[in-house]
């Protein structure tokens, strides 16, 4: 006669939560989740698992493993800001009217400095968006790649672009001035 690992009722849940209080820190420790960060994420992993709880066999094992997923998930989504918020620097700079000429070039070739150390397909991609000032769709069209694909292909090489962003000290290590 196998037992049942699932809670029959809240205090269980309760129970549950008060036992894996130790693994859950060590999750969140590693993951480096700030506090009020990992108590939403905590939230959200209870409430999912309330939701399918019926279907559930190892409770701790899918809360603990829920919770890494959403850590993964919370980093990958930081990064994508970060990303996104270069990607919108970068164009609202080189295309700023009241920007001095001298400081409009001095930008560009910076930026192409940092581009050009990029990988081949990067290079192209980047300078399409910033140089010809090709939206996302358009660069694909014109790469040869999947409009579905290119965001995916962005991201990486804005990635990029910000990591050689850092290492010519064109900009400050995104999340070095806000703590994170």
């Amino acid at each position: 006669m196998a037992v049942s690992k699932k809670p029959a009722d809240d205090e269980s849940l309760e129970a549950m939560l008060e036992r894996l209080q130790p693994r859950l820190r060590g999750v969140f420790s590693a993951f480096r989740i700030p506090f009020e960060d990992a108590e939403d994420l905590l939230q959200q992993s209870l409430l999912a698992y309330l939701h399918k709880r019926d279907a559930v066999e190892d409770p701790e094992r899918w809360v603990v493993g829920t919770i890494r997923n959403r850590c993964l998930m919370y980093w990958r989504s930081h990064r994508r800001r970060i990303y996104r918020s270069v990607d919108t620097a970068i164009l609202e700079s080189v295309a700023e009217p009241r920007r001095p000429a001298q400081e409009t070039h001095d930008l560009l070739h910076d930026l192409d400095g940092a581009i050009e150390a990029l990988p081949p397909r990067c290079r192209e991609l980047l300078r399409l968006r910033y140089r010809v000032g090709y939206e996302p769709h358009e660069a694909a069209r014109e790469l040869g790649y999947k409009s579905s694909g290119i965001y995916k292909i962005l991201e990486r090489c804005l990635a990029a672009l910000t990591r050689q962003l850092v290492r010519s000290g064109l900009i400050e290590e995104p999340g070095a001035s806000d703590g994170t």
